[in-house]
């Protein structure tokens, strides 16, 4: 299978790299500090979705900032020694011409520059939770990454390993190709599921990008 592009959009945590152990540190600590009993934790959908909702799903309206504010330096400090690239990472990442790619990311900009950083990766475009009014499962992220890419959304590609992030995707009439790493095959609906990014291969033309699967 062959699917070609002009933009390849990526989600970071759980795509480009694991970040899983860390962020259930990180919010194991934050829920326990804010009296949340785990069993309510445990329903609130967590993984691709912006810290405000998660916050504003489990705490009155007031304390939400205060929450938010914990939970980014909670993560911001668990960076080091918290982040790793995930298989094929780097080497596709590397096959790309700056221009053609961005990251979009439901971290806030400081945590997604420090667990990219920490990781070596370094997105000429970078879209984060900052930057938008409605995450995903909504597709302004998405929608946002193409147009700062000046590239028509029919005519990118969504790298995501979450069900929300799908959504988005394919809620902005992207292809979507989905990653096995944080959630069953099964569970993911998309164009594409692979286990992660080293069973894919990409050729830059002029015309785009051409992404195959591996042999």
């Amino acid at each position: 299978m062959k699917i070609h592009a002009e933009a390849l959009l990526f989600d970071n945590d759980g795509t480009l790299v694991s970040s899983l152990e860390s962020v259930n540190r990180c919010w194991t600590r934050w829920y326990e500090e804010y009296g949340i009993a785990a069993e309510d934790f445990a329903r609130i959908e967590l993984h691709g979705r912006p810290a405000a909702e998660i916050a504003a799903d489990l705490l009155p309206a007031g304390l939400v900032p205060e929450a938010l504010a914990r939970i980014e330096q909670l993560e911001v400090d668990d960076v080091p020694g918290g982040v790793l690239l995930l298989p094929g990472t780097a080497e596709f990442l590397a096959s790309l011409p700056a221009e053609r790619w961005a990251v979009v990311t439901s971290a806030t900009r400081r945590l997604a520059e420090a667990r990219l950083a920490e990781a070596g990766i370094r997105p000429k475009t970078l879209v984060t939770a900052d930057d938008i009014t409605r995450g995903k499962p909504d597709p302004e992220p998405y929608l946002l990454a193409a147009r700062e890419l000046g590239v028509d959304p029919a005519c990118c590609v969504v790298f995501e390993d979450a069900p929300a992030g799908l959504q988005a995707g394919r809620a902005a009439g992207m292809t979507t190709v989905a990653l096995a790493t944080t959630h069953r095959s099964d569970e993911l609906d998309a164009d594409l599921v692979v286990e992660d990014l080293s069973a894919l291969s990409a050729l830059v033309t002029a015309a785009g990008v051409e992404i195959s699967v591996r042999g």
